[in-house]
Formats: C-alpha cells, sequence, structure tokens
C-alpha cells in the first residue's frame, strides 16, 4: 500500500480567531488569551478556509489516523482553553508532619514535606499558568491545557515518596478535580 495524502477538517468555534503562519505554526486568539502551537513536528500541513482549518498528511494506516486525531485534539483543546480556560484543583494531604506550599516566582516550594529539612520543588510551566494555594487546595488555572496538566505533574511526583510504605505514608498533593473553566 502506498502513502497516500489524507485530509481533515476542524470547524472553528464563532469566538475564535485562527491564524496560520507557516505550514505547521497556528496561532489561537480567544477572549481568555492568546495560543501559539508548532505542529512542524508531526510533519502536517494546515490551512484555513472560511472557518475550518484542514490538516494534510502523508502516511498510511494506524499510524496516520491515531496522528490526526491528536492534531485535531490539540486544536480541540486550544479553542476551549482561549474560550473557556481550564482549572485543575489539587488537595494537600498530610498525616505525618504539616505541609508547607507557597508559591514563588515560577517554582511551587513544599516546605517540611514529611519532616523533610530542605524544601522541595515543582516548576510552574508556561507563561499563563496561575497557580493558588486556598487552605488544603493548590487550584491551577491556565488556557494550555498540556501547561496546566505539567503543571500538576510537576507538583504531584515533587511529593512523591520513596523509599517509604505507601499504604502508611499517604502525605502528598494529589489531583481531585479536572474542569473546564477559570474559577
Amino acid at each position: 500500500m502506498a502513502k497516500q495524502i489524507v485530509t481533515e477538517e476542524v470547524q472553528i468555534p464563532d469566538e475564535v480567531h485562527v491564524e496560520i503562519t507557516s505550514p505547521a505554526l497556528i496561532k489561537v486568539r480567544g477572549k481568555l488569551g492568546e495560543l501559539v502551537k508548532d505542529l512542524s513536528h508531526t510533519g502536517a500541513r494546515l490551512e484555513l478556509a472560511e472557518r475550518k482549518i484542514i490538516i494534510k498528511c502523508m502516511g498510511k494506516g494506524r499510524r496516520l489516523k491515531a496522528l490526526l486525531g491528536t492534531i485535531k485534539a490539540i486544536l480541540r483543546n486550544m479553542f476551549i482553553g482561549v474560550t473557556q480556560g481550564y482549572t485543575y484543583k489539587m488537595k494537600i494531604v498530610t498525616t505525618h508532619f504539616p505541609m508547607n506550599v507557597k508559591i514563588q516566582g515560577d517554582t511551587v516550594i513544599i516546605e517540611n514535606f514529611i519532616g523533610e529539612r530542605y524544601a522541595r520543588k515543582a516548576k510552574i510551566v508556561g507563561p499563563g499558568t496561575k497557580v493558588e494555594v486556598r487552605g488544603e487546595d493548590v487550584i491551577i488555572t491556565g488556557i494550555d491545557k498540556q501547561a496546566v496538566g505539567q503543571t500538576a505533574a510537576n507538583i504531584e511526583s515533587a511529593t512523591k515518596i520513596r523509599r517509604k510504605d505507601p499504604r502508611k505514608f499517604l502525605d502528598g498533593i494529589y489531583l481531585f478535580e479536572k474542569k473546564v473553566g477559570v474559577g
């Protein structure tokens, strides 16, 4: 079976403005802000036609179908992000020692985690991602789903307990809610 060019279309919502500068660089603007993604590593070409984005890929089989699905999901996530935003909520769980969580610049600092003397740090990804500590909740908001999710993953992995019984040491910061919308 020879390689073929496959095209897919993604409908652009009314409140979103899309600009394609190079074959795979897309700029999406909405009421909450602007997102720019470079999809050149996928080998896809993006074209704008009226209120649709046309994705052209060369290949065959399941791998091509998966690639097209991924690109369409990235575009839909960008549309949702610039119109509604994303909010991830995390819970601070302490059973042994009270944990101190604070934000310093683009870093989340976790002090007194299971009685450790040094502070653990987690990086906040992306310029538009905001992290806020409210009591025992950590709320992460932003318009880029990948940046918000990676920030939550960084915080959760910073409080991963090693070399102790995980049934007894439940301390950490855990994700408990993902939702569309800022607030």
